[in-house]
């Protein structure tokens, strides 16, 4: 005892000393840093948020501070939310929020008032605004959540979470949470995770909870901002409710459809969860089946026809489980009605005739005989009645012949397999009745034909076969094949149906064969090309061969016999009869089609030549007449003093005709050059003058004619005035001239 408190006694020397030293230490330190700090000495302002105003905060001091000089801040609010005096008062002038900024980092320095220079340099300082509990806690969203009915104690449901923009390092700004009902089934954490407190949650009984959760800032005291929020919680359903038949028996009277009935199910689990299976007795299970719809109900179906004259009534039991049910079952006490007898009663009603087999398969030799039995079909009225049966076909391309009584069938048509393979077809089986024809039913009946080997094997040259001058003896220069549109195995044999002096023909047992030079010697220019002719024969039974010519050109070949220059080798041709005479008939057609396009075209040249001669009949011989230069032989045709008494009659004034005010050159002998080009120049360059076609030949007509000059281009006059009518008087000679110079002519403005 007295050694323990002397124990105490050192262990508190001991603390003393160090204590002690530590204070000398630290009393050291504080002097040097004075000597080193600045003549500043404030760091930290406080402000309340939300405080009234104007307020001071602290004050600002230096020891070089004297009444000749004052304090300037600058920064963050300085000299609007914050001030200082000449005294180095530092005050508020508004309201502070610390949500929205929490703190101001602010310079201060001491000038001279007078000369305006610094007497302290800056130094900076920071003003915190202290935080009041004036937010609520804040629920972002909606919350809902899950959880499977009979989950265990301590299910993880969600988590909620409220925000609060006091703070976070006080209380103002951490919040706790609370669950307002439901406490009996959910419980909260202080971390907002909502769980299940029981293990028996039914959803069969409540599918949905609303739970009011209350979250609360300054956790630990009565006092706090308070925010509630609902949140749903959804049970989701399971598979631990047994399927239940609604019935114990099941009657239904069947005659022929597909469906028979449905077997409602009851299920307090939802639809997802239902998963009900049925089974019933191997005996009936080849001819019913039940199987599930939509609503997961039972579907009892037929798997195969029922026969009303081979058993009239069927009873089974349908029993029914569910592989996915959570035991021990809700329910479990109405394990009986897991099971249900159905009762189905079969109707008779008038069927069509069944035939001994669903499909009928036949084959017959293509080369059989037309009358040669096929086979027979054979088909019974399963009723009651007994019906006797008739058989046809309907189809008239068939081959095959039926007997309406027997259902023998006969060939009526020959065969050829290489054509067609097989020939399916349907028989139709009808009821006598006594009121006439019954019911009918048919069945697919299939012809196949099988090969014979009547088809001759046909020669086939792999790419081109030719020799060259330079081929030496053994050089194989082809390879043959053959063909057979029979279906036996090909096994062709090759040989040469006649010797050959120059070549060889090698089968290779192989269905090919080569064929190479014997000896050599070709030339080019001397015979253009040698024939070969090759025998094949198949392996059919009887064997059928064929004998074909091969046409081997001689080529000058280069190296590796690159074919470089063969001569055609001459082809015979074959033409039949027939074509022969369809190639004259489109010959002779071609030739009577261009006979009568050549008279039709001449006979429209004559007609227009026709039809323009009468027209231009005057006007020709005008033209003529024109270029003939006076000479009095031109009389003998018309009686021109009828032209000049016309033209000098007293009975009109003449006045310039209508080509009379085209522009042309003085008339004159020799200046024919001139004129063209004056007129050739008129032409292009007046766009708008009348075309220039016939004016040479009315513009300088014969002098010494007695008629004088016909052309309205000798005159002054316009033709707008003169009456020609007298011309259609002096004959059928004149017409057309009247008709050019009528009167209709002249008011269309125009001269043709």
């Amino acid at each position: 005892s007295m050694r323990s408190s002397a124990g105490r006694q050192m262990m508190g020397l001991a603390r003393l000393l160090v204590l002690s030293v530590l204070t000398f230490t630290l009393c050291m330190a504080g002097a040097d840093l004075r000597r080193k700090k600045r003549d500043w000495e404030w760091k930290f302002f406080f402000v309340t948020e939300e405080a009234d105003f104007p307020q001071k905060i602290g004050k600002l001091s230096s020891n070089k501070s004297n009444a000749n000089t004052i304090y300037v801040i600058e920064g963050e609010g300085a000299n609007t939310i914050f001030e200082v005096n000449q005294h180095g008062d530092l005050n508020v002038n508004k309201k502070l929020d610390r949500e929205t900024k929490s703190e101001y980092k602010l310079k201060a320095q001491l000038i001279d008032k007078t000369t305006k220079e610094v007497v302290d340099g800056q130094e900076d300082f920071v003003i915190r605004v202290n935080d009041i509990n004036d937010n609520f806690p804040v629920f972002p969203t909606i919350y809902k959540g899950s959880v499977d009915e009979r989950s265990p104690k301590g299910t993880k449901v969600l988590t909620v979470t409220a925000t609060d923009a006091d703070d976070p390092t006080t209380g103002n700004g951490k919040v706790g949470y609370m669950l307002k009902n439901g406490t009996d089934l959910f419980d909260i954490d202080p971390q907002g995770v909502i769980r299940t407190k029981v293990d028996a949650l039914d959803r069969e009984k409540q599918n949905m909870y609303l739970i009011v959760v209350e979250a609360k800032d300054m956790p630990g005291f009565q006092a706090g901002n308070i925010a509630n929020t609902t949140v749903t919680i959804n049970v989701a359903d399971i598979n631990d409710n047994m399927a239940l038949h609604k019935i114990r028996l099941l009657t239904k009277d069947q005659q022929k459809d597909f469906e028979i009935g449905v077997m409602e199910i009851e299920d307090k689990d939802e639809e997802q969860n239902k998963d009900p299976s049925f089974t019933m007795d191997s005996g009936v299970s080849r001819i019913f089946e039940v199987v599930t719809n939509q609503r997961k109900d039972g579907v009892l179906i037929l798997k195969e026809a029922l026969d009303y004259e081979t058993k009239s009534k069927h009873t089974f039991v349908v029993y029914m489980r569910e592989d996915t049910l959570r035991s021990p079952a809700d329910n479990q006490g109405e394990a009986s009605r897991t099971q249900v007898e159905v009762v189905v009663n079969v109707l008779d009603v008038n069927e069509p005739p069944v035939f001994t087999q669903q499909m009928y398969n036949f084959s017959l030799r293509e080369d059989a005989r037309i009358g040669t039995r096929v086979g027979k079909v054979s088909a019974r009225d399963p009723d009651t009645a007994q019906y006797d049966i008739r058989y046809m076909i309907n189809d008239r391309n068939c081959p095959v012949v039926i007997d309406w009584k027997t259902g023998d069938m006969k060939l009526q048509k020959e065969l050829d397999r290489e054509h067609v393979r097989s020939h399916p077809f349907h028989v139709i089986a009808e009821e006598i009745t006594p009121e006439g024809l019954g019911l009918k039913s048919h069945v697919i009946v299939n012809l196949e034909v099988l090969d014979v080997n009547d088809n001759r094997p046909e020669l086939f040259i792999y790419k081109d076969l030719f020799v060259c001058e330079n081929d030496r003896p053994g050089t194989m220069i082809g390879m043959v094949s053959a063909t057979d549109r029979d279906d036996h195995k090909h096994a062709f044999s090759f040989s040469l149906a006649q010797p050959s002096a120059n070549f060889s023909l090698v089968d290779n047992k192989d269905n090919t064969a080569n064929i190479s030079v014997l000896q050599g010697g070709f030339e080019a220019d001397g015979l253009h090309h040698y024939m070969l002719m090759v025998m094949v024969v198949d392996g059919g039974s009887p064997q059928l061969s064929s004998n074909t010519t091969v046409f081997i050109p001689v080529c000058k070949c280069g190296e590796n016999r690159e074919s470089r220059y063969c001569r055609p080798a001459k082809v015979g041709a074959s033409v039949s009869f027939h074509a022969l005479i369809a190639i004259i008939l489109c010959i002779l057609t071609i030739l009577v089609i261009v006979i009568l396009i050549v008279l039709r075209k001449r006979y429209q040249k004559e007609a227009l030549v026709t039809l323009g001669k009468n027209s231009g009949e005057i006007h020709e011989q005008l033209v003529t007449y024109d270029e003939e230069g006076g000479g009095e032989m031109d009389t003998n045709g018309y009686d021109v003093s009828v032209l000049t008494s016309a033209r000098n009659d007293g009975s009109f004034v003449p006045i310039p005709a209508m080509y009379a005010v085209v522009k042309k050159p003085t008339a004159a002998r020799g200046d024919m050059a001139a004129m063209i080009d004056v007129k050739k120049d008129e032409a292009d360059h007046d766009r708008d003058g009348y075309p220039y076609d016939t004016l040479h030949i009315y513009g300088y007509e014969g002098p010494e004619s007695l008629a004088g000059s016909l052309s309205s281009l000798e005159t002054s006059s316009d033709d707008s005035n003169l009456d020609y009518d007298f011309l259609n008087d002096w004959g059928p000679r004149f017409k057309t001239l009247a008709q050019l110079y009528g009167v209709d002519s002249l008011d269309d403005g125009y001269l043709y």
